[in-house]
């Protein structure tokens, strides 16, 4: 029986259905506007903020293509992810501190709805209809729980890449598996071509035998 070749692509994950990436996706959103409603026009924070925003967003899907071919890649693309969302929870949270707003932290009346809302809501459009209701307060503090949670849960992603890479190896090791499997088969089939050859060799061997005793 032939041994399975396995792959040498990986199959591309659909970034689209990351917890991680929606709500990445609704922190550039909700930047987006924040900035526009917020900060003052020519403020560089502006570009800094939204570039950060976009930043964490892009890269997640720049990561999950990448991740067909290198892990390595994809891991290194998801920590410049990494990295923009902490920026971006610095800019909010220098806002919160030099406009003298509150900071909703365990015991704040607005803290566990605002948690519980953030858990169970990924996707733009739970989040789009607030945002020209919400004050700055109420907007800074959303973007800090969802900075949050989308690092928490791209470490456990990233965890989880680790892993895979750990126990299937990069492109280089899944090129080597895939032809040593394939010369694995090339031999395999030799063989048993090999046999089948003998055993009708010693079939014609016994006619030409019977055959001769007819005589």
């Amino acid at each position: 029986m032939n041994n399975e070749i396995k792959p040498i692509l990986r199959k591309q994950a659909n970034w689209e259905n990351l917890y991680f990436y929606q709500k990445s996706n609704v922190l550039y959103q909700l930047t987006f506007i924040f900035t526009k409603r917020f900060l003052t026009r020519g403020d560089r924070t502006i570009d800094q903020m939204v570039q950060a925003a976009r930043s964490g967003k892009q890269n997640i899907v720049e990561g999950s293509a990448d991740g067909v071919t290198s892990t390595e890649m994809e891991l290194k693309l998801l920590n410049v992810a990494r990295s923009s969302i902490k920026e971006l929870k610095e800019d909010y949270e220098d806002y919160i501190t030099s406009h003298h707003l509150q900071r909703w932290m365990t015991g704040h009346e607005r803290y566990d709805g605002m948690l519980r809302f953030c858990r169970k809501h990924n996707r733009i459009e739970d989040y789009q209809d607030y945002f020209e209701k919400w004050t700055d307060e109420e907007m800074a503090n959303i973007a800090l729980t969802l900075c949050h949670m989308v690092d928490k849960m791209m470490i456990t992603y990233e965890k989880q890449k680790e892993k895979e890479f750990v126990t299937e190896g990069g492109i280089k090791e899944r090129m080597t598996a895939a032809r040593l499997g394939y010369r694995t088969n090339q031999r395999e089939e030799i063989e048993n071509l090999k046999r089948a050859l003998e055993a009708a060799n010693r079939r014609i061997a016994e006619l030409e035998a019977k055959l001769k005793e007819s005589r």
